[in-house]
């Protein structure tokens, strides 16, 4: 069987590329993968797979035509918050390929938010024909039956995703703090200010080693070149493209600073300590679920919202990383094995049911 491989594939972003990883690793031996990728050569070249370009209408057509399965492959895809194409274009596939007749999977989705009516109908509509669907939050399973949809909840998938060693991590000096930031509006130039005097003020006190990582290069390196420009101890910029590496690093860190949502994600599965920093309630979802401390960005943020002055920052920072403690193994271990109830949803979805 082939099964087509959509999601934000070859794109430059870290957590979708480890939620391709994961996929991939949770793949029923007998389906061969195609990935839809806005970097087909690199793509194949990294998974050893085939990938087509992902906006190239007549390469999509071909691939469809030649496949069996189609699954959406994890994270926020419908979502209109950063763009009202997301639903046309992810929720368009899903039908093109439900009326071309392929077994049609919704795998480890977040769902929102959905702020435009047409949105919320191509979404129902797209889920609702899929023969099998899972989520990774609860407010995207709440929706899904408020709309009558049968779905599989389980932790984000890359939970399990198996990390690995990064060559080289280990000669860094320790102990060591990681920081995952990414741009937002709400990031403002101020708060930036302040985030990175923190991180200074932070890292004297600590005598720390300050690890950047840009999950996102082109969006997020900007910032961590910023904060690292004021640094006066240990720090390193450390950008990697191997999805089980880039988890794999959160294993010698003593406390991560995290805004990404798979920062934050690999940082607790590795046992890692987190302060977390929201500008999305799928981040806000995993800091309530988990009980991490942490601010919003946003006003209307249910969480504290984030201080306005460094010295505030910093203390809280200290505070944690002298008395927080990460997740419990038992913890961790309770979340990755729910995590591969999607490998389950998969099997059964791709092997088990009978085909046509």
């Amino acid at each position: 069987m082939r099964a087509v491989l959509c999601g934000y594939y070859g794109m430059g972003n870290g957590g979708d590329e480890a939620l391709l990883a994961t996929l991939l690793q949770q793949l029923p031996k007998s389906v061969t993968p195609v990935v839809l990728s806005g970097n087909p050569q690199e793509t194949a070249l990294r998974y050893g797979v085939e990938a087509v370009p992902r906006k190239s209408l007549s390469a999509v057509w071909s691939t469809l035509r030649r496949s069996q399965a189609f699954v959406w492959g994890g994270g926020s895809l419908m979502q209109d918050a950063t763009s009202a194409i997301n639903p046309l274009y992810y929720g368009g596939l899903m039908k093109l390929a439900q009326w071309m007749g392929l077994r049609t999977i919704a795998w480890g989705q977040g769902i929102g938010p959905l702020n435009r009516r047409s949105s919320q109908w191509i979404t129902r509509w797209a889920l609702r024909s899929c023969d099998a669907v899972s989520v990774r939050d609860g407010a995207s399973a709440q929706l899904l039956t408020d709309w009558g949809i049968n779905c599989q909840l389980a932790p984000d998938p890359v939970w399990a995703l198996k990390s690995s060693h990064l060559p080289g991590f280990a000669d860094l000096h320790a102990p060591r703090i990681a920081v995952v930031l990414r741009g937002h509006a709400q990031l403002t130039p101020d708060r930036l200010t302040n985030l990175t005097k923190a991180i200074v003020d932070f890292q004297t006190a600590t005598q720390t080693c300050v690890v950047l990582l840009p999950f996102q290069p082109l969006k997020d390196g900007a910032i961590a070149t910023h904060i690292a420009q004021h640094l006066s101890g240990p720090h390193e910029i450390i950008q990697v493209d191997n999805p089980a590496q880039l988890k794999g690093i959160f294993r010698g860190i003593e406390m991560a600073i995290a805004m990404r949502f798979h920062g934050v994600v690999m940082a607790v599965a590795e046992g890692c300590r987190c302060f977390a920093i929201s500008y999305d309630p799928k981040v806000t979802q995993i800091m309530q679920e988990l009980s991490l401390p942490g601010w919003g960005l946003a006003s209307t943020d249910p969480l504290p919202l984030i201080p306005d002055n460094a010295s505030t920052m910093t203390q809280q920072w200290l505070e944690h990383y002298a008395n927080g403690e990460g997740l419990s193994d038992v913890q961790v271990r309770s979340h990755v094995d729910r995590a591969l109830l999607h490998v389950a949803l998969l099997t059964k979805a791709l092997i088990e049911q009978p085909y046509g």
